[in-house]
């Protein structure tokens, strides 16, 4: 099923593969380290998630080079935290995924918000495919999602409000 392997963030090429989801609270996806497929490579797997000892699986793009060079950045998986849990500024992330016509429609409002911080050191606007990329801690569950992860703090204030320049300027 295309879906279950887009979820999983597996190509054709990956297949066959195993994976695990716990469906409690959050949703957490679990791969082996190994991709050979055995019945003690199995065991071993299912062993180690009932111990506790498996670290989840996220999914992320690789970090553009480009990433920084607009007003509005490009967070990936990989380089989240350095960007989005930087202490020294305030940095404000919309979740997006790419087919959401919602998200279409904020896109031009947000690349104005990023035009209007592009000049302020210790404010970040940013934005991230969370169809592609995961982070832990930080569950999405509708498109868009904006979060706000204020200056040295480590709140993280999700944004609920008219989805306005000015609207969202206040907010930051």
């Amino acid at each position: 099923n295309a879906r279950v392997t887009e979820f999983f963030g597996l190509q054709k090429s990956d297949l066959p593969a195993i994976r695990l989801i716990t469906l409690e609270d959050e949703m957490t996806k679990f791969k082996p380290a190994s991709s050979d497929i055995t019945s003690e490579s199995l065991v071993s797997f299912v062993n180690e998630f009932f111990d506790g000892k498996l670290k989840p699986s996220l999914l992320s793009q690789e970090i553009p080079e480009d990433w920084d060079t607009a007003p509005v950045k490009v967070l990936v998986g990989k380089n989240f935290n350095d960007v989005a849990k930087d202490k020294s500024k305030t940095v404000l992330v919309t979740f997006v995924a790419p087919w959401c016509g919602h998200c279409k429609q904020l896109i031009p409002i947000y690349e104005q918000l990023g035009d209007h911080y592009k000049d302020t050191a210790d404010v970040v606007v940013a934005k991230m495919d969370a169809t592609a990329n995961e982070v832990e801690g930080i569950k999405i569950k509708s498109f868009p999602t904006i979060k706000l992860f204020p200056k040295d703090s480590d709140e993280i204030v999700e944004y609920f409000g008219v989805r306005s320049v000015e609207a969202l300027a206040k907010f930051i």
